[in-house]
């Protein structure tokens, strides 16, 4: 069997060129050594993966290389030495050192000394190897590599020339690997590469790590797909579908997809941090000036764009702001599913009703999503064959709580402690069943009256704790067209279906007040009405110019800013 090479050995950059992400850096030093201009001491300094070592190797072969003809495979390994601080710290390695170091090279015109991980020498270490660093040999030349600069001491650091590598850019790294995909025959989606790049954080070698496990997992073809069952990592897909249900309002379906997430094996933490950065690219993608922002690929590129229209956004911002809150709490909580998912039900309530103002944490009451089960619709049946109802002198006032119907069956009653007798005790509470009131008076009333006795009602459901009602029944004026039929409009489903369970106490209410049984009520779902609010101060002033024209008057005449 052939001997493996890892791709971030057998990739490693042999020239300045290939070095992927540090130009600024890799042309700072081919200037220095074309002009003669390079300090015998530099330190390189940055996060892991990034190129440190392999500048410093490529720096140590080109100065030996300069003014003399050599083969190109000539790497002049004799004259580069890499003793390693972290099992070389002592004194006595120091002093080793230093002692090389006044012995000139046999060949080329420098020797190279590249000491990895310098700041785990000791300190005495660090003293003795001061006044070498400081005045070294002509032919000598010191290139220190450290990933944690505050660990070493000042002194060493104003006798170096510093050089600060920064972190692979996602699209940098991303192209490295479609390079290298070329070279390799390999077929690669671009969200796949893009996803490997996200995951090194910055760190090339890491990215050639990654690269190489996924096609150990995936062959000679790359899918997007592949790639983050192998890295468990969430999909993209995966909060594109959880961002469209949260704005539908939809908690039932969110919570029902956050728990296949956790049955998938992520934890609570990571998704809550991923949908936080998820409704950030989704504010960067609404703008074309933050649009360089977005460090993703061009096919998730369209569908960020794409739900960014449909989110405003004062509803990415709270969403963001509940995200980060759950995100600091998540250590510290108890239950830490319970967490996320209050959360989740708080950003999934944010749009829901929007014309009011509610609490910071509101979430939609359960009510909005229940439904019949089959079980209890089967059991609805036989009540609904021979219902007695109540009279009309029964009819509650709004001095007095309204009175539901009295439902009798003759099926025989479960036992009071069973299952079945919970369902039937709720079936006959839901359960209503209009009276034939042909025979009953039908007094005429203008459309004043109704307006005043609409508002009794709404302060009688208050008095009653019923506010969510109330609050849908005063969401539109009632209109009375001929044969006493009131047409009432409601902004959205949810208030549609939340107002037609309530409706029948409101009818009786209208119709025993008014004296009129042939009062109907006709609610029409209009999902175009809306109320625009002022965000911006502009947008507030003008609403109070709307109001007030003089204000304007005002400001000009004392020069004032809006």
């Amino acid at each position: 069997m052939e001997h493996f090479i890892v791709s971030a050995r057998k990739y490693r950059p042999q020239n300045f060129v290939d070095v992927v992400g540090q130009q600024a850096i890799t042309n700072t030093l081919e200037n220095a050594i074309k002009n003669n201009h390079l300090a015998q001491a530099l330190l390189f300094t940055g996060p892991r993966g990034v190129g440190k070592t392999s500048c410093a190797r490529i720096l140590a072969k080109q100065i030996n290389q300069q003014d003399v003809e050599v083969a190109e495979d000539e790497d002049f390994a004799f004259n580069i030495f890499e003793p390693d601080a972290a099992s070389n710290n002592s004194v006595d390695d120091i002093r080793s050192l230093t002692d090389q170091v006044r012995i000139p090279p046999q060949t080329g015109k420098y020797k190279v000394y590249i000491i990895d991980e310098v700041h785990m020498l000791s300190q005495a270490a660090f003293n003795a190897f001061l006044k070498t660093l400081e005045e070294p040999p002509a032919h000598a030349i010191f290139i220190l590599a450290t990933t944690e600069k505050h660990k070493i001491i000042p002194t060493i650091l104003s006798r170096c020339q510093i050089f600060d590598f920064k972190r692979i850019g996602v699209l940098d790294a991303k192209n490295y690997l479609k390079v290298i995909c070329e070279k390799e025959n390999i077929t690669a989606d671009d969200d796949a590469l893009h996803i490997i790049a996200q995951k090194a954080d910055g760190a090339m070698r890491d990215a050639l790590s990654i690269f190489d496990r996924v096609v150990s997992f995936s062959g000679k073809t790359l899918t997007r797909e592949a790639v983050t069952e192998n890295l468990n990592v969430l999909d993209y897909d995966t909060y594109f579908n959880m961002t469209d249900l949260v704005m539908a309002n939809k908690i039932p379906e969110v919570l029902n997809a956050f728990n296949t997430i956790l049955g998938k094996g992520f934890e609570g933490h990571h998704f809550i941090n991923g949908f936080a950065s998820h409704c950030r690219d989704l504010l960067v993608a609404k703008d074309k000036v933050t649009l360089d922002l977005l460090e993703v690929g061009d096919v998730a590129k369209k569908k960020y764009l794409e739900q960014a229209t449909k989110a405003s956004i004062p509803f990415l911002m709270q969403a963001i702001n509940k995200a980060n809150d759950c995100d600091l709490n998540y250590r510290a909580s108890k239950n830490q599913r319970l967490l996320v998912e209050l959360t989740l039900m708080q950003i999934a309530s944010i749009t829901f009703d929007g014309e009011k103002k509610k609490p910071a944490n509101y979430i939609i009451p359960a009510t909005f999503f229940q439904a019949l089960s089959p079980a209890v619709k089967e059991i609805a049946k036989p009540i609904q064959k021979k219902p007695e109802v109540a009279t009309p002198q029964a009819i509650a006032t709004p001095e007095r709580k309204l009175q539901k119907p009295i439902l009798r069956s003759a099926q025989k009653r479960a036992s009071s402690l069973s299952l079945k007798s919970i369902h039937q005790k709720k079936e006959e509470k839901k359960t209503v069943v209009e009276e034939n009131f042909d025979n009953h008076p039908k007094d005429p009333f203008d459309e004043q009256k109704l307006n005043v006795l609409w508002k009794e009602y709404i302060v009688f459901l208050n008095k009653n704790g019923e506010r969510s009602m109330a609050s849908i029944v005063g969401t539109d004026v009632p209109k009375l067209a001929e044969n006493f039929k009131i047409h009432f409009t409601v902004p959205n489903k949810l208030m549609e279906d939340q107002f037609k369970k309530g409706r029948l106490g409101l009818l009786k209410f209208l119709r025993s007040k008014l004296n009129n049984y042939g009062i109907d009520i006709l609610v029409t779902l209009n999902e175009t009405v809306e109320k625009k609010f002022a965000y911006t101060p502009i947008e507030k002033y003008n609403k109070l110019k709307e109001k007030n024209p003089l204000l304007e008057k005002l400001r000009q005449t004392f020069e004032l800013d809006m």
